[in-house]
């Protein structure tokens, strides 16, 4: 598979999500403010960026997360509609790098990068049973 072949650089893709109060920070940690906890931004911005590029990997072949550099810029309340749009900004032999923005009507609440690489699912698979197998899982 030549990864290049088969996904565009400049692509992108946006969707939105309600911050509802199991996405805050304060549903995990009770004494902390009622707004979109971080690690849940980058869940949807992994999320947006899976989406963009599955339908374009040969069948058997998704993508796994390989590195984030996000920075959380905004607070965001409950109600709010964040959007999450990205983008292939590079594409090497074997990983994908997306740029991230976040915004949430008002502000921009995040951006950063994140990569991705495609594997072939079956033989990923493989490796994790082997490696359950030897932990004795």
């Amino acid at each position: 598979m030549h990864l290049p072949d088969l996904i565009p650089v400049g692509i992108s893709t946006s969707k939105s999500l309600v911050v509802t109060p199991e996405l805050t920070v304060a549903h995990h940690v009770p004494t902390l403010p009622p707004v979109y906890a971080t690690p849940n931004m980058i869940w949807f911005m992994e999320v947006v960026a899976t989406g963009l590029v599955a339908p374009l990997l040969p069948e058997g072949w998704v993508s796994v997360g390989a590195a984030v550099n996000v920075k959380h810029l905004a607070a965001t309340p409950v109600g709010f509609t964040i959007t999450v749009t990205a983008k292939v900004a590079e594409v090497s032999k074997s990983l994908i790098t997306f740029e991230l923005e976040a915004h949430d009507g008002v502000e921009l609440a995040g951006k950063g990068t994140h990569t991705r690489a495609p594997i072939e699912l079956k033989r990923f698979l493989t490796g994790v049973e082997r490696k359950a197998q030897s932990f004795g899982g």
